[in-house]
């Protein structure tokens, strides 16, 4: 219940054009694409997603593919956002034990990372999309920001947050995003990811309303 609020709330900042539910057979087919991409995804990286394989692999026609999802990247991109939904769902059954609002952001961030830290394949794979993603894509990068936003709000324990801190979350996205690419990348540690992280999530304090008289 509070995290839908938080997705109409987060939805309604962004002003996206409301599209039309899926049937259920519909969303059963979207299910098994974005299940087939991520396996193949896992197995081999971005260069094993191919469209042909992922219409094969989810039984359904490559033209069919195509209409849920006109490219390769925008598949990936909706493969994160579904994987992210997967890891909140997680989360919210054993929420984070820290005891300020920071500390528990820092926690669940570094659950989340670990998550995708044990299929580095998949990880690489979703990443690369975000990174390559055009304006075309922008729905689906849209929905992995607004995800990743309630994810960092349900640790934060807010319902209202106000511009300051939305904004501050902002910045622990972009921050946690680009620990993804480094480390990705091998040119940063897991043990220098968790020190960003746990100082990126300092801004928490800093644009806590009920913190503003406490000395820095």
């Amino acid at each position: 219940m509070p995290a839908q609020a938080k997705v109409a709330k987060v939805e309604a900042r962004t002003s996206q054009p409301a599209s039309p539910p899926l049937t259920e057979r519909q969303e059963a087919r979207r299910r098994r694409i974005l299940h087939a991409s991520a396996q193949l995804a896992s197995r081999g990286g971005f260069d094993a997603v191919q469209m042909r394989e992922v219409a094969e692999s989810s039984q359904v026609a490559l033209g069919t593919l195509y209409r849920y999802f006109p490219s390769k990247i925008h598949l990936l991109v909706a493969t994160m956002q579904d994987q992210l939904e997967h890891m909140h769902g997680t989360l919210r059954k054993k929420p984070p034990q820290g005891q300020t609002a920071a500390e528990r952001v820092a926690e669940t961030l570094m659950r989340a990372f670990r998550a995708l830290q044990r299929e580095p394949h998949l990880a690489d794979a979703m990443v690369r999309a975000l990174t390559f993603a055009d304006r075309s894509v922008s729905p689906e990068v849209d929905q992995v920001s607004r995800q990743t936003t309630v994810i960092i709000l349900d640790a934060m324990g807010l319902e209202n947050p106000t511009p300051e801190q939305l904004s501050a979350v902002r910045v622990i996205e972009h921050t946690w995003h680009s620990a993804l690419i480094t480390w990705l990348s091998g040119r940063a540690s897991i043990a220098q990811v968790k020190i960003d992280i746990e100082t990126v999530c300092r801004l928490i304090d800093l644009t806590d309303p009920t913190a503003s008289g406490k000395p820095s």
